[in-house]
């Protein structure tokens, strides 16, 4: 045990002043950032974790007392992830997906988009047709508890109502706002998570959610009042229908990776497709959001047809150019 203690002494004493070295310059950067750094200081770091990484394996190798190798170990830990690691603060990691991550991987996705849209469209178009055509279509695509009695048996008087419905916040705004929130959320979340069956189970989302847009809109035309209930769908819907279709579009992406893998293995393909979709799902998150409180705060406060389809065309406008102006990549 003696002659153990001593190695142990000496081992330290020997080496003890590089690893003193390593263990300030991590306290420094990890106090104020790497950018506190000076030039040499961050040459000097790869060489005093060599050095670190070293001594730990002769320390386990001679079997010296646990407390230097777990603090070896310890050390060791800390200055590769500051090496090798992602040094970005929540910060600049925030900012990066807000500025460029998100964007390109929207822009990455443009074909897949259209294409989202594009059925969405077919979907809205077709229902409007069919339940102009015969009423009784609108049960095939629009549920009883959605519908909420806004059906062809409601008088014009009913369903003018509800597009200029007198609510305050202690209404629980807050709360209607959460709940629709949620519902947006799964519809755009089916749309991505069933994109890798080959696409047919987003596809057809898509058309359906279409379709109920399409059902609706027929409705209120039926009754004279098309115009006014673009603007109560708008308000929120030009946020909403965008953000399901960037959803739809990252599930195709897998999908489509799933059955065209060309060059890499299907799972390889799958699994860069995800990793380009996952970044997009995360802004369609925040658009959901927007939509949101759009839908449970903007459109019951904002019962002014003009205004409505004014705030759809500045929030379209706006996600336009800030998901589609060229970005350029960050530095590798």
């Amino acid at each position: 045990m003696a002659e153990l203690q001593l190695k142990s002494h000496r081992f330290r004493t020997e080496r003890e002043a590089d690893w003193r070295r390593l263990e300030t310059l991590l306290a420094k950067a990890e106090k104020a950032g790497a950018k506190r750094l000076r030039r040499d200081e961050l040459l000097e770091m790869p060489v005093l974790y060599q050095q670190a990484l070293s001594s730990l394996s002769v320390a386990r190798a001679i079997s010296l007392d646990r407390s230097l190798v777990e603090y070896l170990e310890s050390l060791c830990t800390r200055a590769y992830f500051f090496i090798y690691g992602t040094r970005s603060r929540l910060g600049e990691r925030l900012a990066g997906f807000f500025i460029r991550e998100w964007p390109l991987a929207a822009q990455s996705l443009w074909r897949e988009t259209v294409v989202a849209g594009g059925l969405m469209l077919l979907g809205a178009i077709a229902a409007f047709l069919l339940v102009a055509r015969d009423p009784d279509w609108f049960y095939s695509f629009v549920p009883g508890e959605l519908a909420s009695g806004r059906d062809p048996t409601a008088t014009a008087e009913f369903l003018r109502g509800t597009l200029y419905q007198k609510v305050t916040l202690q209404d629980g705004l807050s709360a209607m706002a959460a709940f629709l929130f949620t519902h947006n959320a799964q519809v755009a979340l089916f749309a991505f998570a069933l994109g890798f069956a080959l696409c047919l189970p987003t596809a057809g989302l898509t058309l359906y959610n279409g379709g109920m847009l399409g059902a609706f809109l027929a409705l209120f035309a039926a009754k004279g009042l098309a115009f006014e209930a673009g603007g109560w769908l708008a308000i929120h819907g030009v946020t909403e229908l965008f953000a399901i279709s960037l959803a739809a579009a990252a599930g195709l992406s897998i999908g489509w990776a799933v059955a065209f893998p060309g060059e890499r293995t299907r799972v390889d393909a799958a699994a860069f497709a995800g990793r380009r979709a996952a970044v997009l799902m995360a802004g369609v998150v925040v658009m959901l959001f927007v939509a949101g409180l759009l839908e449970g705060f903007g459109r019951q406060l904002v019962r002014n047809d003009l205004a409505r389809y004014g705030i759809a065309g500045a929030t379209g406008l706006f996600w336009a150019l800030y998901l589609y102006l060229p970005r350029r990549r960050a530095p590798a």
